[in-house]
């Protein structure tokens, strides 16, 4: 191969999900097969980095100041939920199951990879819960341990910020359709202890 295909398939490969065969497929594709889509290809990243940037308010992906829910008057802006990155917003938006506002993080405290408070999207979710305009927080963080220690990292700072604001977090356990049977012991261990009454 070129010294030209070699960088492109090196920067494909960067990209999240993408291995050695996928980046050379889609080089391949890019410059072989299909050529007449590159050009717009290429005008739709121009645009995108030059028209995309994180919300001012929530720090989900915005072409104006705020985003399409921050700016949503329809929406419950005194619930917030409280999520790690954009596509866990997304995932949860294509629930339809949850009408409030949305604090992306973009990541979670792990001090074995140098990410620490001050790299995550904190510091402006504490001056939301200062305004007092948010009633409650909705924790929806990974189930694993720089998880759950982001989210007691939250839990205490934004406890000593005064504000009496109440913090939840979403339930684990066994999915929807799944069995008891091939569940892992944690996931039996987040169902057991997210238990919930009927009565």
């Amino acid at each position: 191969m070129t010294p030209a295909f070699e960088k492109l398939q090196k920067h494909l490969k960067q990209l999240p999900g993408l291995g050695f065969r996928s980046s050379e497929r889609i080089a391949l594709n890019l410059l072989v097969e299909k050529p007449e889509r590159l050009p717009a290809l290429v005008a739709a990243l121009e645009e995108a980095a030059a028209a995309v940037r994180r919300c001012s308010r929530c720090g989900n992906l915005a072409e104006g100041e705020l985003c399409a829910i921050c700016a949503d008057e329809r929406r419950d802006a005194s619930v917030v939920c409280v999520v790690e990155h954009v596509p866990d917003l997304v995932a949860i938006e294509r629930s339809a199951a949850y009408r409030g506002g949305y604090h992306v993080l973009h990541g979670k405290l792990s001090p074995i990879h140098g990410i620490g408070p001050a790299d995550l999207n904190i510091a402006s979710l504490e001056a939301r819960v200062e305004s007092g305009a948010v009633q409650e927080l909705i924790l929806a963080l990974s189930n694993d341990v720089e998880g759950e220690a982001t989210c007691h990292y939250l839990t205490q700072q934004l406890g000593a910020t005064g504000r009496t604001v109440k913090i939840t977090r979403i339930g684990f356990g066994l999915p929807s359709g799944g069995g008891v049977l091939y569940a892992d012991s944690v996931t039996l261990k987040s169902a057991l202890e997210g238990r919930r009454s009927y009565f």
